[in-house]
């Protein structure tokens, strides 16, 4: 077998690796309306589906929020943890928003601190691909390797697409999940009084539209008037029933 064919076997075996992590991802976290579950999920999924990785970190950054840290294994806590008081891989491709990588950390010389830690938890090789979610969320998707030189060329394309294609799950997520509450809270608020359940009736039937859009109109128009919601709902509910002139 020529060196060509051997090499084009290889990129063929990435290429269908890479695509049932993407698959494998996908069919996690599809329905999940849990930020922090997601982010587990996405952790250990990764863990075992790429070769020569033998852990997976992820880091998030949420504005007016507390960072968020999930680890694929309970040995990388501590290591994440010390990210944000020194740098790192992680937070350096956060800031950066370029792959960062070191396949031996023997020889590295960026991080010196978190390099001392994480050769003493047994981590000799680390890749991270910087994660954009939305507006007010970024992170990073951190691939560790427990011998050093396995994070190859054809790994840092998947740390690539995996970052790209865990953002756009994890946004989703988010959304399903700022759904999720405001269906919570209009089921409250339905319980509250019938007369805003009304007024949210009579906004589905004009504009067409779901429950909880209804529920933002009535907010929205409460926050302009200065005027509580249920005034604003009682007044809807009165223009409506008024009995038509002659």
């Amino acid at each position: 077998m020529s060196l060509q064919t051997r090499e084009t076997d290889v990129e063929t075996l990435n290429v269908l690796e890479t695509a049932a992590l993407l698959r494998e991802l996908t069919a996690g976290l599809i329905n999940s309306n849990d930020f922090d579950d997601a982010l587990a999920q996405l952790v250990r999924t990764s863990r075992d589906a790429i070769p020569g990785v033998t852990w997976c970190g992820v880091t998030v950054l949420r504005a007016g929020e507390p960072a968020s840290v999930a680890a694929s294994d309970p040995l990388l806590t501590d290591l994440d943890d010390l990210q944000y008081g020194a740098d790192g891989p992680a937070m350096t491709a956060i800031r950066r928003r370029e792959l960062i990588l070191s396949g031996d950390l023997r020889t590295e010389t960026r991080w010196p601190l978190w390099t001392r830690r994480a050769l003493a938890l047994g981590v000799h090789g680390v890749l991270s691909a910087p994660v954009d979610i939305d507006d007010h969320v970024i992170g990073s998707i951190s691939l560790y390797a427990q011998e050093p030189n396995r994070l190859i060329e054809s790994r840092q394309l998947t740390a690539m697409l995996l970052a790209e294609h865990a953002g756009l799950l994890l946004a989703a997520v988010r959304d399903r999940a700022r759904q999720a509450a405001l269906v919570g809270e209009l089921d409250g608020t339905l319980l509250d009084g019938e007369l805003i359940g009304q007024a949210i009736g009579v906004i589905m039937t004009q504009r067409g539209c779901p429950a909880p859009e209804a529920l933002q109109v009535l907010r929205t128009a409460s926050a302009a008037l200065s005027i509580p919601l249920r005034d604003v709902a009682e007044r809807l509910v009165a223009s409506v029933s008024r009995p038509r002139g002659n």
